[in-house]
């Protein structure tokens, strides 16, 4: 691999020496930063809403770990929770009592959910989901959106066909095309395809998968009735809906995407958050779908590091916060004014930037037209992102590296935190039209 150019010494030396004995030099690919053209920061530790870099420099974060840091990093309560955890032991593989404690705060915060099943990824949620709907329904095509990521399980690392509601093939290395086959890939928020999915492969679906919020695209928010609309059609043909709130799952409302859009699914993968930064994630539903699950049923799911007390520790503590007080009227506010501020210097610039965000996920498109899908995000300026993304990290502003992702406003991000972003993005919008 060619080594790539820093600004970083110490970050470029690290990312050269990684890349001998890790493939690609990171262990997750959008690390690499390829999609903004440097070497990838190291990072050394963080605090709060700062992250700060082997080479000593200091960020405002809005990765937060691609979505769990809701709360900031290192916060006291959930570290308090995690020493005293680990004290007890790392792992047991036997049921605890804070396995319990957590699955009925999940069950409290989603209608949808009777009953979950810890796991240790979001990507091992959703591929349990998929097994869980074929099981039930003894059905094997699904539906999935394009532009939606569902972790890298072979049924959901699919491309669209060539034709509109036609079968998909693999978008990975590794993935069989009989796989392949039986996804059905869709555009987002495009109903009508779903309706044609349906008719053209009548009484085939065991489910649809969605991101009710898009958020591995970027940030698209779903339009008006779509998400009650397929909620429609998915009952009407028999097809169960899966919702991906492994972003959105205690993110945008306690409830996320749920309660947020006043509707249910009848499986829920969830993530990110429940973790608050350690190994972790659910899936539940109706009590009906889950005792399908072994030991109960047929569908089998197991994990050894499944509902593992330190992670768990860090979930109790992380929803025990987002529960009480005025959190996500403080995410809300911290969001909306970071949105203004950047709309309003972007065209004080005369920049042509659309924002989408919803609740505290946004994200900033270069372009002057509305973002309702993937095809809309591939026709945004990237090149000018890329440039956004270099001036702003110059100016201690860590964003994603990737247009295609979003940005996570948390609890400890402070106003002046969010003035010092606005001004670092007046200082960046006239440098973009050179």
């Amino acid at each position: 691999m060619n080594e790539r150019k820093t600004n970083y010494p110490k970050s470029g030396r690290a990312f050269n020496e990684a890349v001998r004995s890790i493939p690609g030099g990171v262990n997750s690919p959008v690390r690499a930063a390829g999609g903004v053209d440097i070497s990838p920061l190291f990072i050394e530790h963080a605090e709060g809403s700062k992250i700060y870099d082997i080479d000593g420099n200091e960020y405002i974060d809005y990765v937060g770990s691609w979505g769990p840091m809701i709360l900031g990093h290192a916060h006291p309560k959930v570290l308090q929770a995690i020493q005293a955890a680990a004290e007890k032991g790392t792992s047991f593989g036997a049921p605890t009592l804070a396995e319990t404690a957590l699955a009925e705060k999940i069950i409290a915060a989603f209608d949808s959910i009777e009953k979950v099943r810890l796991l240790s990824s979001g990507t091992e949620a959703a591929m349990t989901a998929i097994r869980l709907a074929r099981g039930f329904t003894k059905k094997d095509f699904i539906i999935k959106m394009t532009g939606c990521y569902h972790g890298h399980s072979d049924s959901l690392l699919v491309a669209a066909g060539s034709g509109l509601a036609e079968s998909g093939s693999p978008s990975s290395g590794g993935v069989p095309d009989s796989i392949a086959e039986l996804t059905i890939v869709i555009p987002y928020n495009d109903i009508d395809a779903a309706r044609k999915a349906f008719e053209m492969h009548k009484g085939k679906f065991a489910a649809v998968i969605l991101e009710p919020v898009a958020a591995n695209m970027g940030v698209v928010p779903p339009m008006k009735d779509y998400l009650q609309t397929l909620r429609s059609l998915c009952d009407e043909n028999d097809v169960l809906l899966i919702f991906d709130e492994v972003i959105t799952g205690f993110r945008i409302a306690l409830g996320g995407a749920q309660e947020l859009f006043s509707l249910t699914a009848d499986i829920t993968c969830l993530g990110k958050i429940i973790g608050a930064g350690l190994p972790a994630a659910a899936v539940g539903g109706r009590a009906d779908i889950m005792d399908t699950l072994a030991p109960l049923g047929p569908v089998y799911q197991a994990g050894t590091l499944s509902g593992n007390p330190i992670a768990t520790a860090a979930a109790n503590a992380t929803l025990d916060i987002l529960a009480k007080g005025n959190c996500y009227q403080k995410l809300e506010s911290s969001a909306a004014l970071l949105e203004a501020g950047l709309t309003k210097a972007a065209k004080d610039a005369n920049i042509p930037l659309t924002i989408n965000r919803v609740g505290s996920i946004m994200s900033c498109f270069f372009t002057e037209r509305p973002v309702r899908n993937f095809a809309d995000v591939r026709s945004t300026n990237i090149k000018q992102f890329k440039r956004f993304f270099a001036e702003m990290l110059k100016q201690g502003i860590y964003l994603a590296p990737s247009a295609y992702e979003a940005m996570f406003v948390s609890l400890a991000h402070s106003q002046q935190d969010i003035e010092k972003t606005i001004e670092a993005a007046q200082n960046t919008f006239p440098r973009l039209k050179n």
